[in-house]
């Protein structure tokens, strides 16, 4: 037995190792460790060695010259980054640091095992990792399967517990703002998620209540933390047997009560920020400022943090812990009065003595609320009372003395409510159930040390090296316990024993020993105790110094470090007193709770108070030992005394639990989010023991291997000889030969035991021998490579050189022809060259020839011609001259008498355009129409007039002109005379020859008035064109813009048409996610419905079983829950009944709230459940509803609107098939109760003729509505019509048109046009406008021509025509409206006529008797189709012809139903007959045996025989009902799955018991039908129950209830499931009772299996996923097994085998052929199947989220082959299209993003687009967890990761990072009818069912 140096052991490995290139750790001062790399060997007797920083910096790296120690070696880069760091090969300070630093930093992973010791780093930033998700991910897995976790160590306490029986600890330390205590919060909040409580009073959320209560007056702001827990306190979480919790106690240790009066807590600063509440008025608080005790810390609000919501929350957890709403004011009220002591100003009265103002306003406050009186508390606080032996002396006190006394007493106050709140929070987690074990969580102040360190300190660090030592123990005893299990030779480690350091503290004539005795010391003093430390252990204890410079203080070596503690304060802290007269004061108070807080006073065992002066923290719930006797030395034990009781009681309960470690580290001083400060965790992990872990672990053989996991890694170092059938003989020899040195390595039962820097060797060996491999590989590869490429080449070029040469013979012979040919064409060339030139000039000659003889010619010819046109022109021009002479003074006239009735015409003209507006006016207002008419009809009257006057006036005018002449004529004879006598008169001719001047000058006047008018005519003429081009133009503009407007309208309409499809598939995909987010809802409400009632039978059993000696009971075989859902009916056979009767008794005798909780729980559920499927159904027929809109909207768009009449004919004959319908039900009803009193009250006719009434009143007032509809549809249809009618006539819009001149107006115009067009009414007509424009254009005369006579009388004709056709077509569609009014009614009182007509015969037929009742009907059908024939006949022959047709089938099948009908009642007669003979046969049985011998018997009548009854078989079974029970029994309670599932038909149970429900349907029997059904359901719930782990008979129940609901729906006679049917089994189908409300039962009990089946799948699969997905190598060799750590020892449970993905193929296979030998549905098996691949994906990828060893390249390529190897599966069972592939997708891409590069931004694109699947959180996930297994592999940067995010960062996703496995698919049962005839199922005599009949 001897001791291991950790040092020799490190530097005996490391010197043999330092060579050039080795990696090795140097100290730093600002990182603490640097790596650097060796540039030149180290030989022994070097001083210094060569090193080469990171940066590339070369520095000399000085040796120590005493020790000789080398520099700490680096691990290979493939160990960096572990889980645990104990597989690390090198164990030491820089590779932990750096280690940590890698994961926290780079992967942003805050825990990492050490050990047994989960490390904690606080990563200052919410993350999410602590959803239920999580905490159901990590729950009934081993600690070392997934990565570190709180959740991890509080799973193996809790499976430790269950397993070992044995309470467990978890022990949480750190300095303040670590983390500790929101570690503890998540270690109890994963207790009390995973194990649930006992009972029903929700004990874990009372303990998560306890939270937010001790984190308000227990934790402080500090300028370390936010939230810093200011005192420890150790919670024991209680389970029962059944390891659920029913309670738990809190122990508090060493509260800091000095934050009273300084720092103050949470709990205060909340009051102050809710000070403006009602409830808190009477309080007199306001602003955290306005304190003394709250503004001292100069920080009153904490950033993020709502102190008003923080106090609701507190407030909600009291009422929680049953501390009601008086109490919790009353603590308010106690903590508003200690703000208000504290603001109480004392003032010196002299140098000893000191007051308090009167009326001050604080004491005053402090007094009512407190319930004290002023005087005395002022009195008390600046006086005190001395007493010696004989008197009593009340002394003053100074001004600070007095100061102090008044902060004692607050945090006395305050330490009194502090334990007076964990005293009935202890109440509230105690429950009477009887505690099996616990486990307890200890959260607990870290290793401190301060510039100026206390008694605080000193009591913090004692506690921290009595766990210290607990904690080197336990790690020790771990060590050699595994040597010892491995039976390996081991030796002594030498770690570090602190047990001196304890007893310097605790031992006798320690520094508490000294502390005491001082204490009671008359005038001791701090210098007095300093000396008797210094002179007790100065030269005793080397862990005892003195510093050099004081007097007053003391240095202790601990475990972590060096403290310096101050003497000052130690006495008065330890002593810890306060004013005795204060006290009395307080207990004399009229305010309760602060008298219970001081009533135990003087029997408490904690202490009470602080001194004055700075005060500290001290513990105070410390339960005392009620066995013993309270004396008083035992309550005036020192705070020291009690502080080592107490920390030796929790040392007692630790050391009899199992602990569980947690160290949490601070990472830097400045809360910032993921920064890493090096020498602040240096410091931390040398103060919380990590490194000592380290250290004995490395002392000893840290690494581990098991053989198969060595074989594995290291197989590459093996020759194939060596490798032998045996691991652990191979391993053995292999290791002999790779390690020489035997010490480094030890050989166990299953594993080998390494020294540390061993693994870093061996791995060296296989990197080497990996890249000699690799080296060989690439020279073979570049070696073929190269030859292949000259190969390549040379074949290349000898192709080249061939084609070369071809290419040159070819080219050599192509111009030898070319050469040839040359000469060829150039001497054929030159020959057509010169004939064509000797051509050219021939036919140039010739042409000039030509030319110049014919010119000759003409000029001759055209001389002669000349001369003889010159005498004809001469002629001609004569005469012509005359004659123009004569017509021009003619036109004149006439073009003057034009010009003047033109310009009266453009002036009328002018006029009418002027009223053309206004009628324009009309067009756009489409009102006034006929008004508008009229006007014009009016103004055509009025210019008639005005025409004619005027034609009269030209009458006259030509009169007179007429006479005129005729008076001019006579004047020109007379002037002839006169001329005559003028001859002979010659005085006269002066005269006359003035007259003829002035004619001459007239007519001069008149030749220019004609210039002129021509002038303004050619003016005119001008504008006239100019504006015919401008409308031309203008017509051009709008056909452009009128193809623009229709390709814009087309594409508009596609669009909207692409829009609404688009909308349409929008809203149909939404309905289906509403659709099946209901479904799921409403199927969980089932699984919640069917827990509830599970552990409501439980209870009931649970009563049962506690109860069972009790007298009367009973127990039956019947386990039926007494409270049934709300489909079961109250008919419960006997058996059930008594049972439900029992359990009443036996729950008599207990408490029956929770049994009333239950129920109202039930109801409430059951209420939910309905609703739920109300709403379900709701929504399905919302969708239905939807869709049906969508293709009625559609087919609208598409067609034209049908016509009226169609449409009321169809309704017609509709109506008359309803009738028909109805008529046909009314028969039913009546052939089915032939019995009298049919027609009775009551009776199914009666009933039936009743709903036809009330059906036909009810379409009465449907009819009547659709009339006034019709009636109003008309009124707007002869508008619309009127409308349509005057914007179809084209005439009467020609000079509207014509004057639309502007293209805005005639855009406009059309528009307007559109919209009338788009009308219902006018869809089926629509309007061109160019059609239209065309049309009126054409109809109108040109404008030139409107000055020609009659063209305004053609216009006034044409308004006039247009006006009586209008009206024409008014009148006719008025008539024609009307006349289908007046069709309507008839056809409207013919239906009434029917309606009443039916009635009639109806009441008459029922007071027939049956036969007659058919015939009568039957003769009445066919008067009523004769009638109609009838009328068809004379409406239309063909008609006539078809409906005679379709009369003569319906009788031929009324004559068939008539037949069918008689011979079923001739058999149903013969049946009768048979069974009175049967009776008659069993009476005479019974009195055989009363007659004598010689007394003759009747012979009995045999019945028919029994062959024909066969043939007759109608597939129905009958019994009794006293054989219910055996049916049931021997059906579904005692049916073995297997053998009826091999041996039968599929679906047999369920054909069978639906044939006995068609028997009870056949004989109308409602109790009978009830009974079986209820008894059904609640069998196979109870066979479920019984057997639900059993996959083949929950799979066996699941298809023989979706048979049943099948055949349920298919003999329905409902015609969606009928269609299928074969004519026999429509005669099957159920006739009396409709069982809608059951089939929902049924389909309830279906999904309530399908949930069972799945999670009995899962349970079977879970334990494969794993291991056959991720664990299991299937490509051997692809990935090798890194190193481990501890954590892989320290399993929960020992390897049960290991599965493959072949078990888990096998599985599935054996679930699919067990489901399809029971005859389950197809698209069933397809829903479980994708039910299986989903658990199968998303168990796989969570594990793969949450095991960094288990991302890598190589296990990609693994998860990927699996995953093939499932679609492969998929393809042979012919599942593909089962939507199970898709599930698997996000396992795809994880596989994917494992194996693709990870380096470039193409890279980082081609992630984000590949990982479709994935969430962000997912992807980041895996690229931080990505670990190389090999050295060539490499890791994936924290530059590439930020680039992932920041290309992800817009994606709307939820943030949670696993899949939830627990989800299941809403299952669906699509109908699947049977083709199997009941009438030819035979049932098996295994199943022990004779007693049924066949019928």
């Amino acid at each position: 037995m001897f001791f291991y140096s950790y040092n020799e052991i490190f530097h005996q490995s490391a010197a043999v190792k330092l060579q050039i290139c080795a990696r090795v750790w140097i100290p730093d001062a600002e990182e603490v460790w640097k790596s650097a790399e060796l540039v030149k060997d180290y030989k022994g007797g070097d001083v210094s060695l060569q090193l080469m920083l990171e940066d590339g910096t070369n520095i000399e790296h000085k040796l120590d010259p005493k020790t000789k120690n080398l520099p700490y070696l680096r691990n290979p880069d493939i160990l960096v980054g572990e889980n645990d760091l104990t597989a690390l090969s090198y164990l030491h300070e820089p590779a932990v640091l750096h280690n940590l630093k890698v994961r926290f930093i780079d992967s942003k992973l805050i825990y990492t095992y050490c050990g047994i010791v989960l490390v904690a780093i606080n990563p200052y930033e919410t993350l999410p990792i602590y959803g239920t998700d999580i905490i159901n991910a990590y729950s009934g897995q081993n600690m070392g399967d997934m990565d570190p976790h709180i959740f991890a160590v509080a799973e193996e306490a809790y499976k430790q517990m269950a397993r070992d029986e044995r309470n467990q600890s978890i022990i949480v330390s750190g300095e303040s703002g670590a983390g500790k205590t929101v570690s503890a919060k998540y270690a109890m909040r994963y207790f009390a998620t995973v194990s649930g409580s006992a009972s029903e009073a929700n004990v874990e959320e009372k303990v998560l209540a306890s939270n937010p209560i001790m984190e308000a007056i227990g934790n402080a702001k500090t300028t370390r933390n936010d939230n810093s827990s200011r005192f420890g306190k150790y919670i024991e979480i209680g389970f029962d047997s059944r390891y659920r919790i029913i309670g738990a106690n809190m122990r508090t240790y060493l509260l800091e009560k000095s934050r009273v009066v300084f720092q103050n807590y949470h709990v205060f600063y909340q009051l102050c920020a809710s000070a403006h509440l009602p409830e808190f008025k009477n309080l007199q608080l306001g602003s955290a400022n306005d304190f003394l005790y709250t503004r001292q810390g100069r920080s009153p609000v904490i950033d993020g943090v709502d102190d008003t919501k923080e106090l609701c929350t507190t407030r909600n957890a009291f009422s929680l812990l049953g501390i009601n709403e008086s109490y919790q004011m009353g603590l308010f009220q106690v903590l508003a009065a200690i703000l208000h002591l504290g603001n109480v100003e004392i003032k010196d009265r002299d140098s000893d003595s000191s007051l308090i103002p009167p009326n001050n306003r604080h004491l005053t406050a402090f007094c009512d609320l407190v319930g004290v009186t002023y005087q005395d508390m002022a009195q008390w606080l600046c006086h005190r009372k001395l007493k010696t032996a004989t008197e009593t002396y009340v002394k003053t006190l100074p001004r600070l003395q007095a100061t102090n006394a008044r902060d004692a007493l607050s945090k006395h106050i305050y330490a009194k409510l502090f334990n007076w709140i964990v005293e009935h929070v202890n109440k509230a987690l105690i429950t009477n159930v009887k505690q099996h074990s616990f486990i307890g969580v200890l959260d607990i102040y870290g290793f401190e040390t301060f510039e100026i360190n206390s008694f605080e300190q000193f009591c913090i660090n004692y506690a921290n090296e009595k766990l210290q030592q607990q904690f080197n123990m336990h790690v020790f005893k771990l060590e050699q316990e595994e040597y010892m299990k491995e039976q390996i030779p081991w030796t002594l480690i030498d770690f570090y024993d602190n047990q001196p350091c304890i007893n310097l503290i605790e031992a006798k004539m320690g520094i508490l020993d000294l502390l005491d005795e001082e204490c009671k010391m008359p005038k001791g003093s701090d210098d007095s105790w300093a000396q008797k430390l210094y002179n007790t252990h100065l030269k005793t204890c080397s862990l005892f110094e003195k510093p050099r410079m004081s007097n007053r203080a003391f240095i202790i070596q601990h475990f972590a470090d060096k403290v310096e503690y101050q003497c000052d304060g130690f006495l008065e802290k330890n002593k810890d007193t306060v004013n005795e007269e204060q006290i009395n004061v307080l207990k004399a108070s009229k305010f309760n709770l602060l008298v219970e807080l001081f009533q135990d006073e003087e029997k408490a065992t904690s202490p009470t108070g602080q001194v004055p002066g700075t005060g500290g923290r001290t513990r105070l719930s410390i339960k005392p030992d009620k066995g013993r006797d309270k004396s008083s030395k035992e309550h005036k034990k020192t705070v020291g005394c009690q502080f080592r009781n107490s920390l030796q009681m929790l040392m007692e309960t630790l050391n009899a639990t199992t602990p569980h470690y947690v160290r949490c580290i601070k990472p830097n001083d400045f809360k910032l989010a993921f920064s890493f400060d090096p020498k602040r965790a240096v410091q931390q992990l040398r103060a919380c023991g990590v490194l000592e872990t380290i250290r004995i672990s490395a002392a000893g053989f840290p690494s581990r291997w098991t053989y198969q996991e060595f074989f594995s890694r290291y197989r590459v170092l093996m020759k194939q000889k060596d490798v032998l059938p045996d691991k652990k003989l191979t391993c053995k020899n292999v290791l002999e030969k790779l390690v020489q040195d035997q010490d480094k390595y030890q050989f166990g039962k299953t594993k080998i035991f390494f020294r540390a820097g061993q693994v870093a060797y061996l791995e060296k060996l296989r990197a080497d021998k990996l890249r000699a491999a690799c080296i060989r590989i690439q020279k073979t590869i570049r070696c073929w490579l190269a030859r292949k490429k000259y190969l390549r080449k040379r074949s290349a070029a000898i192709t080249i050189q061939r084609f070369t040469r071809g290419y040159q013979a070819r080219c050599l012979v192509k111009f030898m022809r070319r050469t040839q040919a040359a000469t060829t064409i150039q001497k054929y060339q030159r020959m057509y060259v010169a004939r064509k030139r000797y051509r050219q000039k021939q036919a140039a000659a010739l042409a000039m020839q030509t030319i110049l003889r014919a010119y000759m010619a003409r000029q001759k010819y055209q001389a002669l011609l000349r001369e003889h046109k010159v005498v004809i022109i001469q002629k001609f021009v004569r005469g012509w001259l005359a004659r123009c002479w004569y017509k021009r003074c003619l036109e004149a006239i006439v073009y003057l008498q034009c010009c003047i009735r033109r310009m009266r015409a453009k002036r009328e003209l002018k006029k009418l355009k002027i009223e053309a507006r206004s009628v324009e006016h009309f067009k756009k207002l489409n009102k006034g129409m006929e008004n508008k008419i009229m006007q014009l009809q009016r103004k055509i009257d009025e210019q008639s007039k005005e025409n004619r006057l005027v034609n009269e006036r030209l009458v006259g005018l030509e009169s007179s002109y007429t006479s005129e002449t005729e008076r001019m004529r006579g004047e020109l004879g007379r002037l002839r005379g006169v001329e005559d006598d003028a001859k002979n008169k010659a005085n006269q001719v002066s005269s006359l020859q003035e007259e003829l001047e002035r004619l001459r000058k007239e007519l001069s006047t008149t030749q220019q008035e004609k210039k002129t008018i021509e002038d303004w005519a050619q003016s005119y003429r001008d504008e006239m064109e100019k504006m015919v081009a401008e409308l031309k133009d203008q017509n051009g503009l709008l056909k452009t813009e009128k193809n623009d407007l229709n390709r814009l309208i087309q594409e508009q309409s596609q669009q909207m048409t692409e829009k609404m499809a688009r909308a349409i598939a929008q809203e149909t995909q939404q309905l289906e996610t509403d659709l099946n987010e209901e479904r799921s809802r409403y199927q969980n409400l089932l699984t919640e419905h069917l827990r509830l009632e599970e552990k409501y039978d439980d209870l009931k059993e649970e009563m049962a079983s506690s109860n069972v000696s009790k007298p009367g009971h009973r127990r039956t075989d019947s386990t039926h829950s007494s409270n049934e859902s709300e489909y079961t009916y109250n008919s419960e056979y006997a058996e059930l009944e008594d049972g439900s009767r029992a359990a009443e008794d036996v729950t008599r005798g207990i408490d029956t709230s929770l049994t009333l909780k239950l129920q109202k729980r039930l109801t409430e559920l059951e209420q939910e459940k309905q609703s739920l499927r109300n709403e379900l159904e709701n929504k399905e027929e919302q969708f239905q509803r939807a869709r049906a809109r969508d293709d009625a909207e559609h087919k609208k768009a598409r067609g034209a609107e049908l016509e009226y009449e169609s449409l009321k004919r169809q309704e017609l004959e509709s109506e008359n098939k309803k009738l028909k319908h109805d008529l046909a039900e009314m028969r039913q009803s009546l052939l089915g109760d032939a019995a009298t009193g049919a027609g009775a009250p009551g009776s199914p006719a009666y009933k039936v003729l009743l709903d036809q009434l009330t059906a036909s009143c009810e379409e009465l007032e449907v009819r009547k509505e659709e009339v006034l509809i019709l009636r109003s549809q008309l009124v707007s249809q002869k508008e619309a019509m009127q409308h349509k009618e005057t914007m179809t006539e084209p005439s009467v819009f020609v000079e509207d048109v014509n004057k639309l001149k502007d293209a805005d107006e005639i855009k406009q115009a059309y528009i307007g046009l559109k919209d009338t067009n788009r009308s219902p009414r006018f869809m089926h007509k629509p309007l061109d406008v160019n059609d239209l424009l065309s049309r009126l254009r054409s109809a109108a005369p040109d404008f030139h021509k409107l000055n020609e006579d009659g063209e305004l009388w053609l216009v006034n004709q044409g308004l006039k025509e247009t006006i009586r056709l209008l009206e024409h077509q008014l009148q006719t569609q008025r008539r024609s409206y009307d006349n289908e009014v007046e069709s309507l009614r008839g056809e409207l009182q013919n239906v009434k006529e029917e309606n009443n007509r039916q009635q009639q015969l109806l009441a008459q037929n029922l007071q027939l008797p049956p036969e007659a009742r058919i015939e009568a009907s039957l003769q009445h059908e066919i008067t009523r189709l004769t009638n109609e024939n009838l009328e068809l006949m004379a409406d239309d022959p063909t008609a006539s012809r078809e409906a005679r047709v379709i009369i003569l089938r319906r009788m031929v099948d009324l004559m068939e139903q008539l037949e069918k009908q008689d011979r079923t009642i001739r058999k149903l007669k013969k049946q009768l007959k048979v069974y009175s003979k049967r009776i008659g046969e069993m009476g005479a049985g019974q009195t055989e045996g009363q007659t004598s011998p010689g007394q003759m018997v009747d012979e009995p009548i045999h019945p028919v025989n029994i062959p024909r009854r066969e043939k007759d078989f109608q597939g129905m079974l009958e019994y009794k009902k006293e054989d219910e029970l055996k049916l049931v029994k021997n059906l579904i309670l005692e049916l073995k799955p297997r053998g009826v599932a091999v041996n039968l038909i599929p679906g047999l149970p369920a054909y069978i018991l639906f044939m006995c429900l068609r028997h009870a349907d056949y004989v109308n029997d409602d109790q009978k039908v009830r009974t079986l059904l209820t008894s059904t359901i609640n069998s196979i719930k109870k066979i479920l129950k019984k057997r639900g782990d059993d996959f083949e008979t929950v799979s066996f129940w699941l298809a023989n209830t979706c048979r049943f609901l099948h055949c349920l729906k298919q003999y329905m006679s409902y015609l969606p499931h009928t269609d299928h049917n074969t004519p026999r089994q429509n005669d099957h189908c159920l006739s009396n009772f409709d069982l809608a409300e059951y089939r929902q039962v049924i389909s309830d009990l279906a999904i309530q299996i399908y949930q069972q089946l799945i999670k009995c799948m899962e349970n079977i699969l879970q334990p494969m996923i794993v291991s056959g997905m991720l664990e299991h190598e299937t490509i051997q060799g692809v990935s090798g097994v890194k190193p481990t750590g501890l954590r892989k020892r320290t399993s929960s449970i020992a390897d049960e085998g290991t599965y493959t993905l072949d078990s888990i193929l096998r599985q599935l296979s054996a679930f699919h052929s067990t489901m399809c030998q029971h005859g389950t549905d197809p698209e069933l098996i397809k829903q479980v199947v994708k039910q299986q691949f989903y658990i199968i994906g998303a168990v796989t990828l969570n594990n793969l989220l949450l095991r960094k060893d288990m991302c890598s390249w190589s296990k990609g390529m693994q998860i990927r082959y699996n995953v093939s190897q499932l679609e492969e599966w998929l393809r042979d069972k012919g599942l593909m299209v089962c939507g199970a592939k898709e599930t698997l997708e996000p396992l795809i891409q994880a596989a994917q993003l494992l194996q693709v590069k990870k380096k470039t931004d193409e890279d980082a694109e081609a992630i984000c687009s590949m990982c479709q699947a994935l969430t962000t959180a997912q992807i980041v996930k895996v690229l931080n967890l990505y670990t190389p297994v090999n050295e060539f592999e490499e890791r994936v940067s924290v530059a590439f990761i930020r680039t992932i995010q920041t290309r992800l960062r817009d994606r709307c996703e939820t943030p949670q990072l696993l899949m939830d496995t627990k989800m299941i698919y809403p299952v669906t049962f699509p109908f699947n009818p049977s083709s199997l005839a009941l009438e030819t199922i035979q049932i098996p005599g295994s199943l022990n069912l004779a007693f049924l009949t066949r019928v």
